[in-house]
């Protein structure tokens, strides 16, 4: 993968740590020649100042390549997003707008920075913004979660951002000694971005947390990709992202998301009976991403690529100054993925009255089961739902008679029964042939 990935970006030099030059240079082999392999442990210091105005890097033009961002996909060659210095800045002043980025802010972070969450959000917004960072390894974190929210608290910061994972590693992963003088009260935005936005992980995450500073107000969410630098949409800052409550039948068959109400992520059950863990009357929660940040705009197309009305679920598509220039040597992805100015993203949603963008899923995630489209994501909400799941991911399988059988793989909190989950998929309105036809109970949901 390593030498099919030089052999479509063909660079001059490829830097790499002490421990993986011999992986490296095997992969490289007899394949496309790399002029030279740098080790970053081994680079000398600098033994004078250097005429930095003579430096070729500084007088590059707006439009120039600044940096690719490698599609973060599961599948096939991984893509070069090409983002030109002037689509970098741009993003960096929008979303700095979005977030209302103040000179008193400090963002705290473990994202990795091949990714595009945490290589602008992250490290070059406030590199470029002038704010303080406070970085951390991600596989420190991964070991062990209560690093960051201590690093917060000890640097009083104001900004960090997870994926959706990290709430329910976080929760299940710290425990109350571990929080012990941590205050979270300077925490103004927790941005939930890069993974489908969960009601329950949100719901957990506060109550887990709130004990110990963590405002309502700062929980957010935010829709983003590499092909938009980083952000697309964000909710407002202060403001809970709202849960709209939609139809589970008609979101399934009529790709329509009739509403109940929309909510607050976070209130308790009123009148009309709702909870995180009680699917009733056939709803499921739906948590808005937010608006399009400034100088980006966001429609929902059918397959024809033709604008959709609000509430109607199509794919997402977007338009912006902060957009990619291409796909790096890949013509071919480049003419598939924009036209007439406008980059189709393979993520389907819809967007409201307000112009709340809600994300529903992936175009080529859609498992077709007795000639009918079905969303993992749309059943992984409901299950999500029910007290005894942790973790769940809804796959299809090969079946002689349906096509594919929707069968859902569910890391268990606590004991449950396959027909106790079927009924709690009943109960929310899913069709009986959308609805799982197999439950696998595992040890652990595979990333």
């Amino acid at each position: 993968e390593l030498s099919a990935l030089v052999g479509v970006t063909r660079p001059a030099a490829v830097i790499t740590y002490a421990d993986f030059e011999p992986e490296v240079c095997a992969a490289l082999g007899e394949g496309p020649s790399v002029r030279r392999v740098l080790v970053a442990d081994g680079a000398p210091a600098l033994e004078y100042e250097p005429d930095w105005e003579a430096l070729p890097g500084l007088g590059r033009q707006p439009d120039e390549i600044a940096l690719l961002q490698h599609s973060s996909g599961t599948t096939g060659l991984q893509k070069g997003v090409a983002l030109s210095h002037r689509a970098v800045l741009n993003q960096v002043r929008a979303y700095s707008q979005a977030m209302d980025l103040r000179p008193d802010d400090i963002v705290v972070s473990w994202l990795p920075l091949y990714h595009d969450m945490g290589l602008i959000a992250g490290f070059v917004m406030p590199l470029v913004a002038g704010i303080p960072l406070v970085l951390m390894s991600p596989f420190a974190w991964v070991r062990s979660p209560k690093l960051l929210l201590q690093a917060a608290s000890a640097h009083r910061a104001t900004l960090t951002w997870l994926p959706n994972f990290a709430y329910n590693h976080s929760v299940r992963g710290i425990r109350e000694r571990d929080l012990q003088g941590v205050d979270l009260s300077s925490l103004r935005a927790v941005i939930n971005c890069s993974e489908p936005v969960r009601l329950d992980s949100q719901q957990m995450f506060l109550q887990k947390f709130g004990p110990h500073g963590l405002r309502e107000g700062a929980l957010s969410a935010c829709y983003a990709m590499a092909e938009n630098t980083f952000a697309v949409t964000q909710t407002p800052p202060g403001q809970p992202p709202r849960v709209d409550w939609v139809l589970t039948a008609a979101l399934q068959s009529e790709k329509q998301a009739v509403p109940h109400r929309t909510v607050s992520p976070v209130e308790p059950s009123g009148e009309a009976g709702f909870d995180a863990a009680q699917p009733t009357n056939g709803y499921i929660p739906m948590v808005s991403c937010g608006f399009p940040i400034p100088g980006t705009e966001v429609r929902i197309v059918d397959t024809h690529r033709k604008p959709l009305p609000e509430r109607q679920v199509g794919e997402v598509a977007l338009r912006s100054d902060c957009m990619l220039s291409g796909y790096y040597h890949r013509e071919d992805a480049t003419a598939a993925a924009i036209h007439a100015g406008w980059y189709f993203t393979g993520d389907t949603g819809f967007v409201d009255k307000d112009g709340d963008l809600f994300v529903t899923g992936r175009v080529d995630d859609m498992i077709v089961t007795g000639g009918e489209n079905v969303s993992p994501v749309e059943i992984e909400s409901c299950l999500s739902l029910h007290p005894a799941v942790l973790e769940v991911a809804v796959v299809g399988l090969p079946d002689e008679r349906w096509g594919k059988i929707i069968a859902a793989f569910i890391k268990r909190g606590e004991p449950v029964e396959a027909e106790e989950l079927n009924q709690f998929c009943q109960a929310s309105g899913l069709a009986n042939f959308k609805r799982p036809r197999r439950f696998v109970f595992v040890e652990d949901v595979p990333k």
